[in-house]
């Protein structure tokens, strides 16, 4: 009895210092935030959980992952799907004019999207879907020149039980994470407060699915390089970005580096420049206090990261509200987007004097560069 009393204290305490050493660092409890460009965006309404976001240069506008995730209430009180929920674009234009453009379905909870190009100028927006009974599934549309949506196909497989995010790397080929590994037990509470590596990447070739990479932590948003060849992971509750170089004939990926950020990644969208444009919850016991009641504030963070050099920068703090639980900051041109879990708005925020102040430093450096070249030269001997 004592032994055993002893091993369940042993078990306990190690229990105990694994909670402490990963869970109170990946919550950010002690974390101190400044509110960081908020001041200069503009909120504009879309509908219920602005999940994700994505921009389309091409339309000058930006596609927006909507869905209700508090209330599964139509307008009639009965339970069911919001009636809001779907896919919106939203014009670049300054007019912040907002239409949904994905056709009417049953049973659409849209979550993560990602926009596969192909060479012939084609357009697919690829969705997770949670629909309330059946398969978790992957949805493909078809975007026509003005934006709007034909739905083309649902795939689902039994590898892609909890998906998260997709990133689409073929007009039928993608990835997904699986951002649990168990939904429900003991198992599932172990994972979630014990920050266990059991969430997976799965792989679509175009005809099978399978697990592709397993040992993540809370596997959430999931990106590619523009050539395809590399695959970036957020690790939500380890606070980091896997990188996994890609095998563009097989679809293997190999783990090369994580890169630590100041945020729970969330969402990640990768901007012209090839850096990584990340929003995330930086106070996770906060967005948990805020997914039961609307009232208490989830501060929202946007980090941009160099996935080169592993530099980054707190591009977007909110602390009082004006966006709650930031779970994506989608950047195009000098224009950042943050949509969030449950809020019905994105902030717009325009970064114009961010470039310029960027470009201005460059300046500087350069013009007194050329001045001390040639200060050089001429204080040097002639011959």
């Amino acid at each position: 009895m004592r032994l055993l009393l002893g091993l369940l204290g042993v078990g306990i305490i190690g229990a105990l210092g694994w909670f402490l050493a990963h869970i109170i660092p990946a919550a950010g409890t002690f974390v101190s935030l400044e509110p960081t460009l908020v001041d200069r965006c503009r909120r504009v309404e879309i509908a219920p959980g602005t999940e994700d976001v994505t921009i389309a240069p091409e339309l000058n506008a930006a596609f927006i992952s909507a869905a209700d995730r508090r209330g599964w209430y139509n307008e009639t009180g009965t339970t069911g799907v919001n009636p809001d929920n779907g896919i919106y674009l939203m014009s670049l234009d300054g007019s912040n004019a907002v239409r949904r453009v994905s056709p009417p379905m049953d049973n659409f909870l849209p979550h993560g999207i990602n926009l596969w190009r192909g060479a012939n100028g084609e357009m697919r927006l690829f969705v997770v879907n949670h629909p309330p009974s059946g398969d978790e599934v992957i949805e493909i549309f078809d975007v026509d020149e003005n934006g709007d949506l034909t739905h083309l196909e649902s795939i689902s497989f039994d590898a892609m039980h909890s998906p998260n995010d997709v990133v689409a790397v073929g007009p039928r080929q993608f990835y997904a994470t699986n951002d649990r590994g168990y939904e429900e037990g003991l198992l599932s509470v172990l994972e979630a407060y014990m920050a266990l590596p059991f969430s997976s990447l799965v792989y679509y070739d175009g005809e099978v699915g399978k697990v592709i990479t397993k040992g993540l932590t809370y596997a959430n948003g999931i990106n590619q390089s523009a050539d395809g060849s590399t695959i970036y992971v957020a690790e939500f509750l380890k606070r980091r970005i896997s990188i996994f170089d890609r095998n563009l004939e097989t679809g293997e990926l190999t783990k090369t580096k994580s890169i630590h950020v100041n945020t729970g990644p969330d969402n990640i969208e990768v901007a012209a420049d090839g850096s990584l444009w990340i929003g995330g919850h930086s106070k996770i016991f906060d967005f948990l206090a805020h997914a039961k009641d609307a009232s208490k504030i989830s501060p929202s963070h946007v980090v941009r990261l160099n996935p080169r050099n592993g530099l980054q920068s707190d591009v977007f703090i909110s602390t009082n509200g004006e966006i709650n639980g930031s779970s994506v900051g989608a950047v195009w041109d000098q224009t950042l987007i943050v949509g969030a879990v449950f809020d019905g708005h994105v902030m717009v925020c325009p970064m114009l004097d961010i470039f310029l102040t960027r470009h201005a430093i460059v300046y500087c450096i350069t013009i007194n560069l050329l001045l001390f070249f040639f200060a050089l030269r001429d204080a040097s001997p002639s011959s």
